[in-house]
């Protein structure tokens, strides 16, 4: 008897494997609907991977918009609950202009949030789950994470002007030592925290390679907290036998005005840009009144193809 699976496409029997896993896991499936109200997405543009969206106005005047993201939505139409969690795993379309080009585009999108009380096990059983759907993908991948409470420390320890910490982060992201050396040298930044943030430009490796390395971040009562906490990540996701697919990389650095704590992203060989990217994203929560805290990742589908042509 044929395989039902072989009927489908390689971004198909993907995306129905990684459903049954974060269902086996205790999510459940979220719906929601193809569009939600413009104003939604004006309030939280810069957390969109593109301003561009498709709007239309509705029989009663009201303008909506096609989602270009799912996060927000998810967000909007929870309820806030600190003290309890909301699990639950999406496989949905968004809508935006496609990389590269002027041109919108259907993205399919297959991922999971967790809302409420966020515990340091929860965290870790959602970086489990983004490591294991990566090797789902192609057993050639690795999870990169880093976590924005240390960078953020860093930069506050600094003492660099509001316009500098924005320069920072941008090398940062881009690997730019250079940059961040001239940066350094313009705001006058001291030799300690100079060296940090030098440092935080160039550190990538495995778990148990950088472990030691991050008392060098620990400059005072805020970032040795967040290195101590981020160490003990570090640490259960060796007792968890995942720490051979993750690497360290503070490169990964998110929207700051959106994300705090953990961030990631998902890398397969044969495809140049991340297949998978999350974090926590507490400061979202806060921004569009919510109490609880958030993290959660997302797969796109998309870029997928490209392993299906090799």
């Amino acid at each position: 008897m044929n395989n039902p699976l072989d009927i489908l496409n390689y971004e198909e029997r993907i995306s129905l494997l990684l459903r049954s896993m974060y269902q086996d896991a205790g999510y459940r499936q979220y719906k929601m609907s193809k569009f939600e109200e413009y104003d939604l997405y004006v309030a939280n543009k810069d957390f969109l991977l593109s301003e561009n969206v498709i709007t239309f106005t509705d029989t009663d005047g009201k303008l909506l918009a096609l989602k270009p993201d799912v996060t927000l939505s998810i967000i909007k139409n929870s309820k806030d609950e600190p003290d309890s969690l909301m699990k639950v795993y999406y496989n949905e379309s968004v809508y935006r202009v496609a990389k590269g080009t002027r041109f919108f585009k259907e993205f399919m999108q297959v991922g999971l949030e967790c809302l409420g009380e966020i515990t340091d096990e929860l965290t870790l059983e959602v970086l489990s789950l983004a490591a294991k759907s990566l090797e789902l993908i192609s057993t050639d991948s690795i999870l990169e994470i880093s976590d924005l409470d240390i960078v953020s420390s860093v930069l506050d320890a600094s003492g660099a002007s509001s316009e500098a910490r924005i320069e920072l982060l941008s090398a940062l992201g881009e690997k730019n030592l250079g940059r961040i050396k001239e940066i350094i040298k313009n705001e006058e930044i001291c030799e300690p925290c100079a060296s940090a943030l030098e440092r935080l430009s160039t550190l990538y490796g495995s778990v148990e390679s950088v472990t030691g390395e991050l008392d060098a971040f620990a400059l005072d009562e805020n970032s040795s907290v967040a290195v101590q906490s981020f160490k003990k990540l570090l640490s259960a996701l060796t007792l968890a036998n995942i720490s051979d697919r993750v690497v360290v990389d503070f490169s990964v650095v998110n929207n700051m005005n959106y994300y705090s704590g953990i961030s990631f992203k998902g890398f397969v060989n044969g495809i140049p840009t991340g297949v998978l990217g999350g974090g926590r994203y507490d400061k979202l929560m806060r921004k569009m009144n919510k109490r609880s805290s958030a993290i959660g990742f997302a797969v796109y589908l998309d870029e997928l193809s490209r392993l299906s042509e090799v």
